[in-house]
């Protein structure tokens, strides 16, 4: 598989803000992420709970350095990256990555959103950022998968803000782009990935299966798209790819000792109301 995609795929992802590749990761590399990421308690420890306002929690464990442990060799590889750097025309910098947890009956949902929508109050002028979301477990209607509104990006950044229990976009504005746009459900199995535009709106359901549904995002921003003041994400610092055969020759390798995750009362952006539980 070419670590780019095609012209066709290219303008496909201009003109719907997403795209899917299947098989980006293979089964023996998506069975060490697996298992690294259900045995590793750095992740579970380190948990947001957010009450997504429809009775369920939203769980989310974020961290922004793409080091030298498993997930940094994930958002760092070839496969990605170059990607990234075509869609978004020239160097991009890991921006954060995050593991969207939604456990069998409990997972909660997120409200249709657009991470620009967050992402434009960290002092980020342009919205020349995007990410990539990959099915750890399988992605299906049941267990909560992303549905998203196909070519929705190109409406430009919505007003986001707290309507009810739930922080997301105006919700009489979505309601208007649902009428002439498509909904698309996004079903993936493990390994396979979503591209996809930070103004593409997009949401999921709660998880009302006995199956786990963990996704991995990464999330990525041009280099020349620095922000101009500090935040609890990073500036920009150059993003040393990998080959992308480092996921197999690392094997399992659990979060470092000090590894700084946010805390949700860090990151005014997130979609949700706080959990003290």
């Amino acid at each position: 598989m070419s670590d780019l995609f095609t012209h066709v795929e290219t303008a496909q992802f201009d003109r719907d803000g997403y795209l899917i590749v299947k098989g980006l990761f293979d089964a023996e590399e998506m069975d060490i992420l697996r298992a690294t990421a259900k045995n590793d308690n750095a992740m579970e420890n380190n948990v947001m709970k957010l009450a997504d306002g429809e009775g369920g929690t939203q769980r989310l464990t974020l961290w922004n350095k793409a080091g030298d442990d498993l997930w940094g060799l994930v958002a760092r590889t070839h496969r990605i990256v170059d990607r990234m750097e075509q869609v978004l025309g020239g160097e991009v910098y890991h921006y954060h990555s995050k593991m969207s947890i939604k456990e069998p009956f409990t997972g909660g949902a997120w409200a249709w959103h657009q991470d620009y929508g967050y992402w434009y109050q960290n002092a980020i002028l342009f919205p020349h950022m995007a990410s990539c979301f990959i099915a750890v477990d399988p992605n299906t209607r049941d267990n909560g998968c992303m549905q998203v509104l196909r070519g929705s990006h190109l409406m430009g950044r919505i007003e986001h803000g707290h309507y009810g229990d739930q922080t997301g976009a105006d919700p009489e504005r979505v309601e208007e782009t649902k009428k002439v746009l498509p909904l698309d459900y996004v079903i993936l199995d493990p390994g396979d990935a979503l591209f996809f535009h930070c103004n593409l709106l997009h949401r999921s359901d709660a998880n009302h299966s006995p199956n786990p549904r963990w996704s991995l995002i990464c999330c990525y921003n041009a280099a020349r798209n620095n922000p101009y003041r500090e935040s609890h994400h990073p500036r920009y610092s150059h993003l040393d790819k990998v080959d992308n055969l480092a996921i197999k020759t690392a094997g399992v390798q659990l979060f470092p000792d000090g590894t700084k995750f946010l805390r949700v009362e860090e990151d005014s952006t997130t979609g949700g109301r706080r959990l003290d539980a």
